[in-house]
């Protein structure tokens, strides 16, 4: 089970991929037609094998334009998890009672979008690829645009909450992953590569991911902190 990819949501997609691009020496990968059925347009940018998005609405009354509204401005907006077993990770989210907003796939992928209202904190979707180390949602050549000079991988979502323990509970439930406190009241899941940390909350904003921490590449970096599209970034 690998966090696998992060999303965005902005109200100027072009400016938001630029800053990615231009602070994290990482290049777009995919924008993705199929997108437009959620009434959003996106790009799609490898960090190593793992994927940072940013969405932007482009018609009235979709999910993330409430969410732009609601949060005041941009911010995190998904967090993707790779499961070895879609169908396992289905029994769970059942058992937890937590409501499925979308399922589907494409040729070696296929997911589901929980809602975020029941789990907290963003859109969770938890997909199957196969092969396990393809990811069709970044383009089918996504492999020819990693670049890893400054960063090379996803390390951590850091998800703000009121209640961090009752959320990173229902976080638990459905990953199948027991919680484990951490310093400062924080509580975190661990994945088998990254790990979600529930926090405190750092501003008026709600509930929300609020920082995401990336593999540095260059020691001088590490420890570097960004703030792009309402997230706070943090080199380690």
């Amino acid at each position: 089970m690998r966090l696998r990819q992060l999303v965005l949501v902005a109200s100027d997609l072009d400016k938001t991929v630029a800053t990615l691009t231009d602070e994290l020496g990482i290049e777009v990968s995919y924008r993705d037609p199929g997108v437009a059925a959620f009434g959003l347009v996106n790009a799609v940018m490898p960090v190593g094998d793992q994927f940072l998005e940013v969405v932007s609405p482009v018609r009235e009354g979709t999910t993330a334009g409430r969410y732009l509204e609601r949060r005041r401005g941009d911010g995190g907006y998904m967090v993707i998890v790779q499961v070895p077993d879609l169908d396992a990770a289905g029994r769970r989210v059942d058992a937890a009672g937590i409501r499925v907003v979308w399922e589907g796939g494409t040729t070696g992928i296929r997911g589901m979008h929980l809602h975020p209202a029941d789990i907290g904190g963003a859109i969770v979707s938890l997909d199957e690829a196969d092969p396990a180390d393809g990811w069709p949602w970044a383009g089918p050549d996504w492999k020819a645009h990693v670049t890893t000079e400054v960063v090379s991988g996803l390390v951590a979502a850091e998800i703000q909450a009121a209640d961090r323990h009752a959320m990173a509970r229902r976080w638990s439930d459905v990953l199948g992953i027991e919680p484990v406190d951490g310093p400062d009241g924080s509580v975190a899941l661990g994945l088998d590569a990254g790990f979600v940390r529930f926090v405190a909350p750092r501003d008026d904003r709600g509930d929300g991911l609020v920082g995401i921490h990336l593999l540095a590449c260059d020691r001088d970096r590490a420890g570097d902190e960004l703030d792009i599209g309402g997230v706070s970034f943090r080199l380690v």
